[in-house]
């Protein structure tokens, strides 16, 4: 059997109990990707903005404690 290249789709359908397993369409597919990259840039959004409040946190002195206690 050849090796999937695209990731699956599973649809349950819960009436008849039918359960189809299919590789993603080409929509599918563009879909999927567009949201892996946008969570990724999300994920380094979030890091650098981190990294910035302990930048300014050790610049103040304060631990990452004092911090939460502070921005709440």
């Amino acid at each position: 059997m050849a090796k999937s290249t695209r990731p699956m789709v599973r649809i349950h359908n819960t009436q008849t109990d039918e359960v189809i397993d299919r590789e993603m369409n080409d929509d599918e597919l563009a879909a999927y990707e567009a949201d892996v990259v946008a969570a990724t840039k999300r994920q380094a959004e979030e890091k650098l903005k981190s990294e910035e409040k302990q930048a300014i946190a050790a610049r103040l002195g304060l631990t990452a404690d004092e911090l939460k206690l502070l921005l709440g």
